[in-house]
């Protein structure tokens, strides 16, 4: 007499659970804009930009001449004044094969440092390229 009782209650059950099914599931919106997408806003931070360049340095010695310009590439924009940060990041394009680039970023590297000690080197290199 039991399994009477709960037989029909189980049937009801799944039919309950059916019509569930059959609902129309909500969409989910996407989000308005993708944080990964946005470009990034750099401020003046000489202190992300001397990391970005001693990680620059790392990757310039181990001879990883794409990934040393690009954190030299990062330093100058967190600090658009770091002279040194412009001649390593010439140096690495000049190594990557970029001439044009590498002659912007020697150009302004002796634009902000013509005294430096290393402007005889970038000038030689401007007339290289």
């Amino acid at each position: 007499m039991l399994a009477l009782i709960l037989c029909p209650v189980s049937v009801g059950m799944g039919q309950e659970q059916k019509e569930r099914k059959q609902e129309p599931q909500q969409v989910q919106e996407p989000p308005e804009e993708d944080e990964m997408l946005r470009e990034k806003q750099y401020s003046f931070n000489p202190l992300q930009a001397e990391k970005e360049y001693k990680v620059g340095e790392f990757y310039f010695k181990k001879k990883s001449w794409l990934a040393a310009a690009g954190r030299f590439e990062e330093a100058t924009k967190w600090n658009p004044g770091y002279a040194e940060a412009f001649l390593k990041l010439g140096e690495s394009l000049e190594k990557l094969k970029q001439p044009d680039k590498a002659k912007a970023a020697y150009g302004k590297f002796l634009e902000l440092a013509p005294e430096h000690k290393e402007a005889a080197e970038a000038r030689k290199a401007l007339k290289r390229l």
